[in-house]
This record gives structure tokens, sequence and C-alpha cells, in this order.
């Protein structure tokens, strides 16, 4: 049975159970704000990516996407500090039509990455993370260069989880240790050279969602098919979408690419 996204909102609103909850469903832009009227704060969710799990996962997905709300609204609700907690700041992806201010308008610390993403920073808490805003960043009189260069230092401490997939031809790499952070490490320098140097075709590489980092050894033209239903499937099903679009990486320069077919194009 399709399910809409109207169903959607009903099925999360019984889920939640909340009354200090409120709920914006935004029909044009198809995504659902919920806010803790206790903290004058939310989070606003895609609904098309909760139902491409509903439909894989039944319950289990609702179950997921309640306790990553209900982790979010903890964390809201906590006197955040950097200090003491320098070794858990980390780059986090996102698309360029991520938000660039909290729902109170505070601007949030990024960089800029591609045509396509963009580099936030993020204090992990255990169980979720939050966002740096300018005013967590003034409150401990530190710089965006001081963040960035932590982030940077504990993203390249991460482990690395490979899973490799050989298909017509073409090497096919999914690097996922289900950390939060498998996407930000599009941005170590070193691991995208260790690949580079075993790679015999083109290098491919794509962040379709924050929990995985798609590098391919793109040896012939079906290669190019497979990564692009690849990359389709993932950011249609990720929990936090970033780009169906792949990349050229080459001479450390990542360029998007737009597959259509047997043809393929840079932007």
């Amino acid at each position: 049975m399709k399910i809409t996204s109207q169903k959607m909102v009903e099925f999360i609103k019984e889920k939640l159970k909340n009354e200090d909850f409120s709920y914006h469903f935004d029909r044009k832009k198809d995504t659902l704000r919920i806010e803790d009227q206790k903290v004058n704060k939310g989070v606003t969710i895609s609904l098309p990516s909760i139902i491409a799990k509903y439909q894989e996962k039944k319950d289990e997905a609702l179950n997921e996407f309640v306790y990553y709300i209900a982790e979010s609204f903890q964390a809201m609700k906590e006197d955040q500090q950097l200090s003491g907690k320098e070794k858990n700041i980390f780059p986090v992806i996102r698309s360029t039509s991520f938000p660039d201010k909290t729902s109170d308008e505070v601007p949030l610390i990024y960089d800029e990455h591609t045509a396509e993403t963009r580099i936030y920073y993020a204090l992990d808490l255990g169980k979720t993370y939050r966002l740096i805003d300018q005013n967590l960043m003034d409150k401990e009189k530190w710089s965006k260069q001081q963040i960035k260069e932590m982030a940077h230092f504990n993203l390249r401490s991460l482990k690395t989880v490979v899973k490799k997939d050989h298909v017509a031809g073409n090497d096919f790499y999914f690097i996922r240790a289900n950390d939060g952070y498998d996407a930000s490490r599009i941005l170590n320098e070193s691991l995208l050279h260790e690949f580079e140097q075993k790679i015999q075709g083109d290098m491919v590489v794509a962040v379709p969602h924050q929990d995985v980092l798609i590098i391919a050894d793109i040896q012939n033209e079906t290669g190019y098919d497979v990564m692009a239903q690849l990359t389709m499937s993932f950011f249609s099903n990720g929990r936090v979408p970033i780009t169906a679009l792949s990349f050229i990486y080459d001479n450390k320069e990542l360029e998007p690419i737009f597959i259509l077919g047997k043809n393929r194009r840079k932007e």
C-alpha cells in the first residue's frame, strides 16, 4: 500500500504522543516541522525519505525515527559547551540546500565544499549531535579555524570500515562504520589518496546520504550506469539525504558529474 505524506504525518504523531510537540506539515516542500513548545526549538524532516524507509522496514523505521527525534530534543534542552569536548568535534557533510541558520536564526558554522555540498561542524553527544552555531562558538571565544582544525583532526582518527563489490568489471567500495560520519570521510585526503593509488580506471565518489561514502573504480561505461543507480537508491533511502550526483576525483579535486545512460558530462 502506498503511504502518502499526510498519512505518514499521522503515523509520526501517533508514535510520538507528546503534548508538548507542535507539528507543521509543508505540502509544497514535503517536510514536517516538529517543535517542542517548552524549549521553542524543533527539527524539520523530509517525509519522502521516512516513507521510503517505512516501505522497507515498517514499524522498525518509525521506531528508529522516534528515537532520533527524542535524542535530538534532549540535546536541545541541555546547555552544551565545547571546552573539554575537543575530541568530540567532527565535520558533517550536508547538501547546499540545507539551512545555514538554526530555527532561531542563529548562523550555523560551515564551509563551502562543492557545488552540491557544504561542510558543517558538529559536537558529538553520543547518541546524537548538535551542529555548532555562532552563539556556541562565541561563548567559547573560539575561532572558526580552531573548530575546523579540531574537526578534521578527529575525522582522521576514525576507523574505516569498507565493503567491496565487483559488478560488470567495476569495483565499488562502501565505507560504512555507522558512526554518523561516513559521508564526512570524503574530506579525508589521505583516505582518498590511498584509494586513488589502487584504482585502475576513473575514480568516482558519492555521498548520497550521511551514513555512506561510495568510492568506485569505473573501468567501463556500464560502471557509470551502476554508480548512478546505486547513488539514487541510497539517496532515496537515507535518513539524511545529501546528493544523488557523483563526483570525479582527480588531482585532489571533486567535479560533479551527471550520468545519463551511457553519456556523462561534468557540471
